[in-house]
Order: C-alpha cells, then structure tokens, then sequence
C-alpha cells in the first residue's frame, strides 16, 4: 500500500510502499478515505512535539475516515463496509492516517455521521475528542452558562463554538479580523483580540463577572488571558494547550478553577480507549442532528502532496479544515 513517511525530524514526507497491515485482536482494518490535517501533524513533522512520542521511521496523521475493509478476532460492532472515522495513529507507535490502510484499535472507532461526507468526517476527531474532554467532561458546559473561547475560527474552536451551543450556552469567541465572519456565521458572538482588551469585552458582555467556561485552544499568554476573563468562584479555565510556565495568581484571586486535556493519553498509554469511541459517537449523535457540520479548506490535495498541505496549515491561510484526499 502506498504511505507517506517521515525518515528524519524536519525532513520531507516521502511517498512509499509498504505491506498492507493485518488486523489482529481488537483491530479493524480500515481503507482511508480521507486523512485530516492539524498544526499536531505539522509540529511532529519539524521536531517540535516530543509529547507525541513518535519514533522514526513513522508514518504520519492523526485523524481518519474510511471504510471497514476487516475486523480482526474479538471485534464487534463493526463489519466490513461500514463507514468509520477516528482518532487513531500518527503518535508513539502507532500508524497513521497518511496510508490507504490502517490497522487500527476498535476501541478508536464510531461510524461516520450520516449526513457528512468521508472528507468531512476525517476533519473532526482531534477536534472533537479535544473539544468534549475540555468543555463536556471537564467543564460540564451546560444551559444558562455564557462559554468564552480563545481561537473560534480554528479547528478545534469551530467545533468547541458547535458543541457549547448544542449543549445550551450562550457563546462568544476571540479571533482575528479575518475570522470574525466565520465566528458568526457558527452562532457565537465574535471578539476581536486585536483591537479589543480582555478588560473591556468581560466588561461588554459579563457585566465584569467574568465568563463561566473560559476554553483556551491557544496556550502561552492566551492561557494567562484567560485567568483574568473567568467568573468568580464558579469559573472554569481548561486548555488544550497548557504545557508553559504560567503564574496562577489570577485564577486563585478569583477563587476559580483550571483542568488541562492531553487528547493522546489513551492512544500512547492504551487506557481510556473506549472513552475516545464513546465521545465520537456522542458527535455522531449531533452531527446527525444537524448540530456538528465542519468547515472545510476548499483546497485538495493527495498523498503526493501532503508536503503543501503541511505549509498550507503552517502559513495559517486556510479557511477551514485541510483534509487530504487519500483514495
């Protein structure tokens, strides 16, 4: 099967040839369809992502949708030609989405949402599964609640403006001018970071109370930003991307609380797996429902040109989701 390989840490992605994988317990073996790209992707590809834990030469891409072409022994619930989609390689050990084959746990898997396509379906797994952990299972976004997140118009914030929304809050997101329709156009209330102090905009919509769930998909100062804008005693910050060194002063000043998510815990340590497929059904669910739809980069590109999408997502140009079309 063809794969696109990466032989050396800020090197290029070659295209290859490999053995088609063979399902083994608790495996399925999916036919790619589609493979999303994330900035993740781009940071395992340069080096700059040791929390990823991938060891050379690997075979890159995180997100997928496809087609169940086996089921190995002990798997159930999936057959072949049923439509998948998942969050199931590209870090440690484990293959990637960047190949026409994977072998990946069932454990990973959830059918693909009726209404959506493969393409848009691989958009959504890191996205999601990110977005449930930080504002479901952390925070318990909930009816009455006003959500502020940093980064509305990214893929994770598209999807975390989505999920608020369907589960009853009220929602604002900070992003650029640029973005700023496209925060809209998702239902919540746009803030431009640029022009706009976190001062004044929890001033404008909170009354100064601060934000009940502050969701932080930016990291670095975005992080400490986000200490000042929640509410008092009830607020919750949670981040995606929490890794810096950052003073909690703020947040204790208020007497509210922070949680952190790390969506690729269970697939390097291969405990939590089943939660993974259960939040991707819960997006089927909605998604099915009209309620989750992902906004996609128009541009195409292939295996053979996996190398330009990288730089596409790096340069910061698209205007939704890259997703690489692998059959």
């Amino acid at each position: 099967m063809r794969v696109v390989v990466l032989k050396e840490f800020g090197g290029q992605l070659v295209l290859d040839d490999i053995e088609k994988p063979v399902p083994g317990p608790g495996q399925v073996l999916v036919r790619i369809a589609a493979s999303g790209v994330n900035p993740l992707d781009t940071k395992i590809r340069a080096g700059k992502a040791a929390h990823a834990q991938n060891r050379l030469p690997a075979v890159l891409g995180l997100d997928l949708a496809g087609v169940v072409a086996e089921v190995g022994p002990e798997v159930t619930g999936f057959a072949p030609g049923d439509e998948v989609y998942g969050l199931t390689g590209g870090v440690g050990e484990l293959q990637g989405s960047l190949a026409e084959y994977a072998a990946v746990d069932a454990r990973l898997l959830a059918r693909k949402p009726e209404p959506l396509s493969l393409r848009e379906a691989a958009a959504l797994p890191l996205a999601v599964i990110t977005t449930w952990e930080a504002l479901v299972d952390r925070a318990q976004v909930r009816t009455g609640q006003q959500v502020l997140i940093h980064g509305g118009a990214g893929g994770v914030g598209q999807v975390a403006i989505q999920i608020a929304r369907a589960r009853g809050a009220e929602v604002f997101a900070t992003g650029s001018p640029r973005s700023l329709e496209t925060i809209a156009r998702l239902g919540a209330t746009p803030i431009d970071y640029t022009t706009t102090p976190a001062q004044d905009y929890v001033a404008e919509h909170t009354g100064g109370e601060g934000f009940d769930v502050v969701f932080d998909t930016i990291g670095g100062a975005t992080l400490d930003l986000s200490f000042t804008a929640v509410r008092t005693y009830t607020g919750h910050v949670v981040s995606a991307l929490g890794w810096g060194t950052h003073a909690l002063a703020p947040l204790s000043f208020r007497g509210a609380s922070y949680s952190g998510v790390f969506t690729l815990l269970p697939m390097l340590t291969g405990r939590g797996r089943e939660h993974h497929g259960e939040i991707l059904r819960e997006a089927s669910a909605l998604a099915d429902a009209g309620a989750l739809k992902p906004l996609l980069d128009p541009r195409r590109f292939t295996l053979a040109t996996v190398a330009d999408a990288h730089a596409a997502v790096e340069a910061g140009t698209s205007t939704g989701k890259i997703v690489i079309d692998v059959e």
